[in-house]
Formats: structure tokens, C-alpha cells, sequence
């Protein structure tokens, strides 16, 4: 048990000790993300942060992993340092959405062709069990993609994506320990210290952000532990009622960035947009339109995030299906709450600064 600790406490001072030197290189050589258009921030800020997670993971994992058996070790980190490339140039250097879709493909077909990470069936839901292999590969490629882009879209105010970044790679830490898949369980807990060392510096007024860099490689993090968790092992399961129930429980986990990103798009598509096209209609942008600070949203999103966690693990007995709903009732109503309380925001703040 003393190696995820140690796994937790290296990446967390190596991700602390480097942010500083990145942030005097950013600006000796003005690495920065400038305010403008959709941009919530007020100042120039450094965009490198990604850079000190990706070597507070790296290490530490390769460090503290050598005595476990994980065959799909040298897989993942492959994967990973293609995001992490793929980031870090489009931190310094804008590259087009097509050539940062190519990256992310490329790395999420090394994950299921190779380290054989796919989501094999889906337990009776809509009635559908085992998927040929072909139709697995392909979902799961599917399902990496979504994950990976769903946290990069929440990456738009300090602490948020680094912050849910922590909870969900806790939650399914402990999972993989509980279970006895201690690779898995090493690679959350080493993610969580390189976050945590992160936000220190993230949290608002942010001195750092983690940019592609980051959101690429820490959301491909967490896709792998995603698929892995609904996937389930061949040991006794602990903390899941049922292998159905695993999908829900998955989504909660992930709930903010997939919410986020499934609201975004349809919100674009009823207003005849491209569901690619970037706005303002992100649910920390409705928040802070309602006059809720950076760390107020991100407060508000963390409690959104735990009691989803809370209640689909609280509500095992309804099954897979139902679980399922039960999620995306929860969804649909937070729509509908967030909606009228910002007209109620704007129709009061009108109302008193007009008299």
C-alpha cells in the first residue's frame, strides 16, 4: 500500500518543484495565453502547466511502477507521450482541430489494439450484451475520443478541470485498489498528486494553466481508467453491485465533463450551429454570468460532481438501465435549474441597476 503513497508524493513534488521554473521561462519568453473573445481570465497567463503534470506523471509512474505486473504499461506511456506532444505544439503553435484528431486516434488505437483496453460489452443495456470485436474496438475508440475532448472543453476556468481531474481519478483509485488492480490504482493516485501539486498554482487568480498539454493527457488518463472500471477484471468485485451498474457509475464519475460537453452540443445544434463551433454556453460560463466567482463555480461543479458519485453508488439496486436514467434525468434538470436561474440573475440584475 506504501507504493501509491510514495507514487502520490513524488509526482506531487516533482509537478510542484517544476511549475515555478516553467512559469520564468514562460515569461522570459512570453508564453502566453492572452485575454480575448470567450476567455474568462483578465490577465496574460502561462499556458505550460500541462507540461509540469506530464512530468510528475511520467516519472513517478515510471519509477514506482517497475514491481508491478502491468503488461499494458509500455502502451499506455507510448499513448500518453503522443498527446503530450501533440499538446505542447499546440500550446506554443496553434494546430488545426483535423491533425489534433489524427494524434488523438492514433493514441487511442495503441490503447485498445495494443494494451487491449475496450469496453467489451455493454450488460444488457438497450438490450445489448457482448460486442463482436470489431464493434468493441470501435466504440471504444469512440468512447477515448469523447472522454479526452469532453475534459478539454472544461478546461476554461482556474481549478475547474484540474480539480475534477482529482476527484474522478480518486474515485477510481480506490476502486483499483479495493479490486486488486494496483497498476490502474497507481496511475490515478500518481495523476492525483501531480494535480493537486498543480492547482496550487492553478487556483484562481491562476499563475499557471495546464493548456492541451494538460487536458489532452489527463483526460486520456482518465479515459483508460474509465474503460478499464466498466470493464471490470477477473477479481472479486468490491464497491459494484453488478457488472450493469458499471457504465452509470462510469458516467457519474466523468459527469461534469460529459454533461458539459453533451449540453454544448446540443444547445449548438438547436441554434442551427456547427456542434464543433466554439460560445460561450459552457456551464461555467453560465455560472460565472450569474455573478459566481472562478472558485465559486468550481466549488458549486466539484458538489455536482461527488453527489452524482454518491448517489448512483448509493442507488445500485435500481440496475444498469435504470441507473443509466437515473443519471440523465439528473442531467436534464440540472439544465433546466441552471437555465432559469440565470434568466431569474439576468431579470434581477436588470431590474436593480436600471432603476
Amino acid at each position: 500500500m506504501q507504493v501509491f503513497l510514495y507514487g502520490f508524493l513524488t509526482a506531487f513534488v516533482v509537478t510542484y518543484v517544476a511549475i515555478p521554473s516553467i512559469i520564468g521561462v514562460a515569461k522570459v519568453k512570453h508564453l502566453y495565453d492572452v485575454p480575448s473573445g470567450r476567455k474568462t481570465h483578465k490577465s496574460s497567463v502561462p499556458t505550460l502547466g500541462g507540461l509540469a503534470i506530464f512530468a510528475g506523471f511520467i516519472f513517478s509512474y515510471t519509477f514506482w511502477s517497475a514491481e508491478i505486473v502491468f503488461p499494458a504499461r509500455p502502451y499506455i506511456l507510448s499513448a500518453v507521450i503522443i498527446l503530450f506532444f501533440i499538446g505542447i505544439k499546440d500550446d506554443l503553435i496553434d494546430i488545426s482541430p483535423l491533425k489534433k484528431l489524427i494524434g488523438q486516434f492514433a493514441a487511442a488505437s495503441i490503447l485498445v489494439f495494443y494494451a487491449n483496453c475496450r469496453i467489451q460489452s455493454f450488460y444488457g443495456i438497450l438490450g445489448i450484451h457482448e460486442l463482436s470485436y470489431v464493434a468493441s474496438a470501435a466504440f471504444s475508440i469512440l468512447t477515448i475520443l469523447i472522454i479526452v475532448n469532453a475534459y478539454n472543453l472544461i478546461d476554461g476556468i482556474d481549478g475547474l478541470a484540474g480539480g475534477i481531474g482529482v476527484i474522478s481519478a480518486s474515485v477510481f483509485g480506490v476502486y483499483f485498489i479495493l479490486n486488486h488492480q494496483y497498476g490502474e490504482a497507481l496511475m490515478a493516485f500518481v495523476l492525483v498528486g501531480s494535480l493537486v501539486a498543480f492547482l496550487k498554482f492553478n487556483f484562481s487568480p491562476a499563475k499557471i494553466f495546464m493548456g492541451d498539454t494538460g487536458s489532452l493527457v489527463v483526460g486520456f488518463i482518465l479515459a483508460y481508467l474509465a474503460i478499464t472500471f466498466i470493464q471490470g477484471s477477473s477479481n472479486s468485485i468490491v464497491a459494484i453491485n453488478t457488472d450493469s451498474n458499471r457504465p452509470a457509475i462510469a458516467v457519474s464519475i466523468l459527469f461534469i465533463p460529459l454533461y458539459d460537453t453533451l449540453r454544448v452540443i446540443i444547445i449548438r445544434l438547436i441554434k442551427k450551429n456547427s456542434p464543433f463551433s466554439p460560445d460561450n454556453n459552457h456551464i461555467h460560463h453560465s455560472l460565472i454570468d450569474m455573478g459566481l466567482s472562478h472558485m465559486q463555480v468550481c466549488i458549486v461543479l466539484y458538489i455536482v460532481n461527488i453527489s452524482f458519485i454518491f448517489f448512483t453508488f448509493s442507488l445500485q439496486n435500481l440496475g444498469g438501465a435504470e441507473l443509466l436514467l437515473f443519471v440523465f434525468i439528473g442531467a436534464v434538470l440540472l439544465s433546466f435549474l441552471t437555465y432559469f436561474v440565470k434568466r431569474w440573475y439576468k431579470s434581477y440584475w436588470v431590474s436593480h441597476h436600471t432603476e
